[in-house]
């Protein structure tokens, strides 16, 4: 974990953008407070969570209805296409 003034951030962006590419997790300061962290992007894209979906329904066929559309209505959204994918 690298520490960097808020000053230094700023003047050297692009590289902190390129160290969090590469897996480094940089906390910004400011007067001697951590202000903020910038580190690498998580890369799940939902499928974990469609998977616990998909399981949790096959255990629990109609238990629960409004629950069901909870987990059909969230299982719809995972379809859509990632907004933040490359």
């Amino acid at each position: 974990m690298k520490l960097m003034t808020a000053s230094e951030a700023s003047r050297n962006f692009a590289s902190v953008l390129d160290m969090a590419e590469h897996g480094e997790t940089i906390v910004i300061t400011r007067g001697g407070r951590r202000l903020a962290l910038i580190g690498p992007a998580p890369v799940a894209n939902g499928g974990d969570l469609a998977d616990a979906l998909a399981a949790w329904r096959e255990r629990h066929p109609g238990d629960d209805p409004a629950f069901e559309a909870d987990v059909l209505g969230a299982r719809d959204l995972l379809a859509e296409e990632d907004p933040w994918r490359d």
